[in-house]
């Protein structure tokens, strides 16, 4: 794993730390949505929102399109095939010296009989 790949899974592990902006991904996985319909929804500001929304789009969680005075957001796949990748990754190395260990332990349990 590159550092560059660490970075992108820890923004998304940073972002995804705050429930708020759970609320708005899981708000956004219902559909795209501009911030005045986010704010109607949650309990906090419209800036808030927006500053969530801020955080939420470094971490490539989210992407918007402008239309007209709006921005649109939706869910952004980059960030959640980061921590994916991230979390596979972590789950092999767990797997593998889980592996190694059954092997390990296996061969003293022949030898004891």
């Amino acid at each position: 794993m590159t550092y560059e790949q660490q970075d992108a899974h820890e923004a998304v592990l940073d972002a995804l730390a705050d429930p708020t902006r759970r609320s708005i991904v899981s708000q956004l996985a219902r559909g795209p949505v501009t911030v005045g319909e986010l704010a109607e929804r949650l309990p906090v500001s419209r800036p808030a929102v927006s500053q969530h929304l801020k955080v939420l789009l470094g971490a490539e969680l989210v992407s918007f399109e402008s239309r007209g005075t709006q921005n649109v957001y939706r869910l952004e796949k980059t960030g959640f095939d980061e921590l994916r990748h991230w979390l596979d990754d972590f789950w092999q190395g767990v797997l593998d010296a889980f592996e190694m260990y059954a092997e390990n332990h296996h061969d003293d349990r022949r030898e004891e009989t």
